[in-house]
C-alpha cells in the first residue's frame, strides 16, 4: 500500500473524506518522508514543520511548497541569492493568500535558481542524486516527485514549471498568463512571468489552481467528452532532441491514434516560430530592469553569469526590444488560425532525461515558445529513458484554454498508461 505522502492530492482528500486519514496524518506522514529524504535533495530554503495546520476549504489542510521568490508572511525570501539573506516580508503574496484561504499549508520555501535564472541552487533530482532537478522551480518539483507535499507552486519565464516536472516525474501546469496574480512575487520578466503549479496528478493541478483562483477548470475525473485533435510538433531542434525523447513522441503518437484522436503532424507557421527567438532578447531585457536596484547596490553579489547577461540585455533595449515585443504580439494574433486546426498540440516536455548536476539546470528550447505566446501547457509524466530518468510530453492549449488543456493532458495521461 502506498504511503499517505506519495498519494496524489485528490486521492488524498477522498480518503479524509471517507475517514480513512486525516489532514494531520498526511502531514505526518510527509514530515517522515522530509526527515528522510531532504539531507540528500536539499527541497528547502526555509522548512517550517511548525506551520498552523488546519483543515477546511477545497484544499483541506493539505501541505504545499513555495518557490523561494514568492513571499511567504514570516519567511525569508532569500531568492537563492546573498544580496538577499534575512529579507522577511511582513505579507503572503496574492498566490499564497489565495492558496492559504482554500485551505492549504505552508511547508516552506522551495529551493530556486538564483532570481529564477540560470545559476543552480543545492536541490538534486529525488530518481537519481547525481542529476539535476531542472530549474528554476528546482525545489518544488524535486519536493513534490519526492512526497515532501503532494503540489507546489512555481514560476515559468521560459520553461522553470514544465521542465523540471518531466525531468522529476510529475505534472506541471503552466497556465494562461496571468490567471494567477503575480503580487509579492519577484517578477523577472514582466512579459512571461507566470506563476503555476506542480503536483502528482493532473487533476491536483486544477484543483488548487481553481481553489486560489475560482477558475472552472474541470472535476477530478476530468475525462473530456471525446478523443483530442493534436498536432504533434517534434520541436524547435531535432538534433538537440535525445532520441528516446523523439522515440516516445512517435509512440505517444500511435497510442493516442490506437485510442481514437486525430493525430496530424504539424509546421508552426514563420510568423508563430519567430517568437522563439524574441524570446531571448525581451527575456534578458526585462530581466535586467528587474535586477536594477541588485546591479546598483550590490553588482559583487550577483553571480558573474547573471552580471555579464544583464550588463549586455542592457544594451539591447530601444529599438531592438520593441521590434522584439511587436513580434511577440503578431505571433500571439496567428494563434487562433493555428489552433483551428487541432484542439491541443503534443511536443516534448524536455529534450530527454535530466542532465548530469552542473552549472545549468537544462535547456528549456521545447517550453519557453509557449511561454512567450501566453499559452497554457501541462507536462505529464510519459515513461523513463535509458538511465531510468523520468521524460515527459506537454500538451499546449489554445489561447485562455485552460480547462480544455488540462483536460487533453489527463486523456494523454489515460491514454499512455493503456
Amino acid at each position: 500500500m502506498s504511503e499517505l505522502c506519495d498519494l496524489t492530492a485528490v486521492e488524498m482528500l477522498a480518503r479524509i473524506a471517507a475517514g480513512t486519514a486525516t489532514a494531520e496524518a498526511v502531514r505526518e506522514s510527509c514530515l517522515a518522508r522530509i526527515a528522510a529524504r531532504e539531507p540528500e535533495l536539499h527541497v528547502f530554503a526555509h522548512f517550517a514543520p511548525e506551520a498552523a495546520h488546519h483543515g477546511g476549504g477545497p484544499l483541506g489542510g493539505l501541505p504545499m511548497g513555495v518557490k523561494d521568490i514568492i513571499d511567504v508572511a514570516g519567511m525569508p525570501t532569500a531568492m537563492n541569492s546573498p544580496i538577499w539573506q534575512g529579507w522577511v516580508p511582513r505579507a503572503d503574496a496574492a498566490c499564497v493568500a489565495a492558496a492559504r484561504a482554500a485551505g492549504a499549508v505552508v511547508m516552506g520555501k522551495t529551493v530556486t535558481t538564483e532570481f529564477a535564472t540560470r545559476h543552480p541552487g543545492p536541490t538534486t533530482n529525488p530518481h537519481n542524486t547525481a542529476h539535476t532537478p531542472g530549474g528554476s522551480s528546482s525545489g518544488s518539483a524535486a519536493g513534490v516527485a519526492a512526497g515532501f507535499f503532494p503540489f507546489a507552486l512555481g514560476t515559468q519565464t521560459g520553461g522553470s514549471i514544465t521542465r523540471p516536472a518531466a525531468y522529476c516525474g510529475v505534472v506541471g501546469y503552466k497556465p494562461s498568463f496571468g490567471l494567477i496574480h503575480r503580487g509579492g512575487t519577484k517578477v523577472m520578466s514582466d512579459s512571461f512571468d507566470t506563476i503555476g503549479v506542480m503536483a502528482r496528478g493532473v487533476a491536483d493541478c486544477a484543483l488548487l489552481v481553481g481553489a486560489m483562483t475560482g477558475a472552472d477548470l474541470g472535476d477530478p475525473d476530468m475525462a473530456p467528452g471525446r478523443p483530442p485533435r493534436l498536432m504533434v510538433l517534434s520541436g524547435p531542434d531535432a538534433a538537440s532532441t535525445d532520441p528516446c525523447m523523439l522515440a516516445l513522441l512517435d509512440q505517444a503518437a500511435a497510442m493516442a491514434r490506437r485510442r481514437g484522436a486525430t493525430v496530424t503532424e504539424g509546421a508552426l507557421p514563420p510568423a508563430i516560430a519567430a517568437a522563439e527567438a524574441a524570446h531571448r532578447l525581451v527575456g534578458p531585457c526585462e530581466s535586467a530592469e528587474a535586477l536594477a536596484w541588485e546591479l546598483a547596490a550590490h553588482p559583487e553579489k550577483l553571480t558573474e553569469g547573471l552580471r555579464s547577461r544583464m550588463l549586455q540585455a542592457r544594451t539591447r533595449r530601444g529599438a531592438p526590444l520593441a521590434a522584439a515585443r511587436a513580434t511577440l504580439a503578431t505571433a500571439r494574433a496567428a494563434l487562433p488560425a493555428l489552433f483551428a486546426a487541432c484542439d491541443a498540440i503534443l511536443t516534448p516536455a524536455a529534450p530527454g532525461e535530466a542532465p548530469e548536476l552542473k552549472s545549468w539546470t537544462g535547456e528549456p528550447i521545447f517550453n519557453q515558445l509557449w511561454t512567450s505566446l501566453h499559452l497554457p501547457s501541462v507536462t505529464v509524466p510519459a515513461g523513463v529513458g535509458p538511465r531510468g530518468l523520468p521524460l515527459g510530453l506537454q500538451i499546449v492549449g489554445a489561447p485562455g484554454a485552460d480547462r480544455e488543456t488540462l483536460a487533453w493532458a489527463e486523456w494523454l495521461r489515460r491514454a499512455l498508461a493503456g
